[in-house]
């Protein structure tokens, strides 16, 4: 081998290790702490970078990225002395690489110390029921205390969140318990409203029927007294339209009162005063062309006795074959009767109205 060569090799091999010490190329997001002699000089950022071989060396490559960091569950005292275990998430980030590495020693169990600490202090101040519901307070009170705390560090706390707060096993029987009494509580109480809510719609409905029932029968008591009128109306304009006989008038109006007193349905019933008249008229009528002889009048005493008898039948004097009435009186006479029959019976329901039954003497006409 050529003596020459030798050294060539050397010198090439040194300038190749010193090229290869002096250049550092440090990925995005990656930061190295650079020591000379020992000391800090500064920090490399991504890129490429020179640094002075043999005197000066990388001491700590740091991940400036936000990083996700899970504790363990730890037992933690609430205020009524039961023991819950708590596990916290925390989000974090390096914002300074040199603190990060010199100020101290293991930033993340440094952190996990003092979570565990602040929980401690936390939760102490606090019973379990507020433990449970209060996770955003504990939150913000932790984030408060950490990133107080890291920030001479190098490290920014963003987020801190409770993972999970699990309670004693009797405390998860009782609490159940209790949700499930809740539960039946809100049952019995929709069930007791949708009941009252179905009892007042049945009650409304009721009442809209009874209302519309009365209000139909209301007018169907109007027109049917509408009715009534107009008939009675009627009946009087035929009367005095046809220039009826009082003496057929008079015949009728005998001839409806043996009905009135014949219905089962009678308490009592009134002889009106003009009875005493009615038959004298019908007598003094029919009295020459009656078949069996003449009609003898009815005295005033004998009324009086019909009237105070409710069961002896008034006698009404009959038209024998050869009377004769003209067909206008006849028909005034029908309507006349059926007029004097709507008279007696609007008698009869004031009768009953009075629920009193007794036997009243009709005035005579002479008396």
């Amino acid at each position: 081998m050529d003596p020459v060569v030798i050294p060539i090799l050397v010198v090439v091999l040194v300038v190749v290790f010193l090229v290869a010490s002096t250049v550092r190329i440090v990925p995005q997001a990656r930061r190295y702490n650079i020591e000379r002699f020992g000391r800090y000089r500064r920090t490399l950022q991504p890129g490429l970078n020179l640094v002075l071989p043999v005197a000066d060396r990388i001491n700590t490559k740091l991940d400036v990225r936000e990083q996700v960091y899970s504790s363990d569950p730890r037992p933690v005292i609430t205020e009524d002395n039961l023991v819950v275990n708590i596990d916290t998430v925390l989000y974090y980030q390096i914002t300074d690489p040199r603190a990060a590495a010199y100020e101290v020693a293991d930033y993340l169990q440094a952190i996990d110390q003092l979570t565990v600490t602040t929980l401690r202090n936390v939760i102490g101040s606090m019973d379990l029921e507020e433990t449970l519901t209060s996770r955003e307070e504990i939150n913000s009170r932790l984030r408060a205390v950490l990133d107080d705390a890291t920030g001479k560090w190098g490290i920014r706390v963003n987020r801190v969140e409770i993972k999970a707060i699990d309670p004693p096993h009797t405390i998860k029987e009782a609490m159940e318990k209790q949700m499930r009494a809740e539960r039946d509580k809100r049952a019995a109480i929709l069930h007791a409203e949708g009941e009252r809510q179905a009892k007042i719609l049945t009650a409304e409905g009721t009442k809209q029927k009874d209302i519309l029932e009365a209000q139909g029968a209301q007018q169907a008591m109007i027109l049917r007294a509408d009715g009534e009128a107009k008939a009675v109306e009627l009946v009087f304009q035929a009367v005095h339209r046809n220039n009826a006989d009082p003496k057929v008038l008079a015949y009728k109006y005998l001839e409806t009162l043996p009905h009135l007193a014949g219905s089962d349905n009678n308490t009592f019933w009134v002889i009106p005063g003009e009875l005493t008249e009615a038959v004298r008229t019908v007598t003094r009528a029919f009295g020459d062309g009656s078949a069996g002889g003449p009609a003898h009048p009815v005295p005033s005493g004998e009324a009086g006795t019909a009237a105070d008898d409710t069961s002896d039948a008034v006698r009404i004097p009959q038209l024998n074959a050869g009377a004769t009435v003209s067909p206008d009186a006849a028909t005034a006479a029908d309507e006349a009767g059926k007029q004097a029959a709507a008279a007696v019976s609007d008698a009869k329901a004031e009768a009953e109205a009075a629920k009193t039954p007794q036997v009243r003497r009709g005035r005579t006409s002479g008396g």
